[in-house]
């Protein structure tokens, strides 16, 4: 899939469903239960290498891990994580680690951050880059910030919308909100042209991801917008199914899971 099919079906209204994935083998599950979007995510530092963040991760890291998804998957769209320090640098730094991305079978990069990104987002995608930008909670930033949720006053919630016009302006196509009141993702995402991908920001986004891990139990304290759709599954794809048509049929996320 290549990203014109899926705007049009997030066109359609229906919803996109993102996971994140690290190898082959989950690569295959999540293609045949449905997700929509798989995600090679820097969340590997933590779920797959043992790190307590995201920052160790490497371009090497990102490399072998598309590639892997890649084969798992081939026809899939896969959207690839540019991993810390790999692209704040220049516009230019950016595009040489989204292309290597690319050839690795990604068919986007995500990337973190807000007006600083402006200028990075647009020289992508001026040059065949489609990107994905990333607001609320940033994990790459998790030494300024620390994990908890975003823009709960009336001043970040307004730089937050700023932020999220100037990335559609400069050309992504996608918006992952994390971590933010329910109630600004659903404005943010009421006024925007392109698709938002929530995770812990509510039920009125076009589409949600989680982290793999997180749906399967695998996590030993799950943050608050995790649900473990293992829990009842018969098997591994089972529980990506229930996740999938729990997101397609707007049952997840519940309350609960939100800020």
């Amino acid at each position: 899939m290549y990203l014109p099919q899926l705007l049009k079906k997030a066109g359609t209204g229906e919803k996109l469903v993102a996971l994140t994935c690290y190898d082959a083998s989950f690569a295959r599950i999540l293609a045949e239960a449905g997700v929509d979007i798989l995600l090679v995510g820097d969340s590997l530092g933590m779920t797959v290498q043992g790190h307590d963040s995201t920052l160790p991760v490497s371009m090497v890291d990102m490399l072998y891990h598309t590639e892997a998804v890649r084969r798992g998957a081939p026809t899939a769209f896969i959207m690839a994580d540019l991993p810390f320090g790999s692209y704040q640098a220049s516009p230019a730094q950016a595009f040489d680690n989204a292309a290597r991305l690319l050839a690795a079978g990604a068919n986007m990069v995500k990337l973190e951050g807000g007006a600083v990104m402006v200028d990075t987002v647009s020289y992508l995608t001026q040059r065949g880059v489609p990107v994905c930008a990333h607001l609320g909670l940033l994990p790459q930033s998790v030494n300024q910030t620390g994990y908890r949720a975003q823009a709960k006053d009336d001043a970040a919630a307004r730089q937050l919308h700023m932020d999220a016009k100037a990335l559609v302006a400069a050309g992504a196509s996608l918006l992952v909100l994390e971590s933010i009141p329910a109630r600004l993702a659903a404005e943010v995402s009421e006024n925007l042209q392109i698709p938002t991908i929530g995770i812990g920001a509510g039920l009125n986004c076009a589409g949600q991801v989680l982290v793999l891990n997180d749906l399967l139990g695998l996590t030993a304290r799950p943050p608050r917008f995790a649900k473990d759709f293992m829990s009842g599954a018969t098997s591994i794809k089972d529980a990506v199914v229930r996740y999938v048509k729990a997101v397609k049929l707007g049952e997840f996320p519940a309350p609960e899971h939100g800020f």
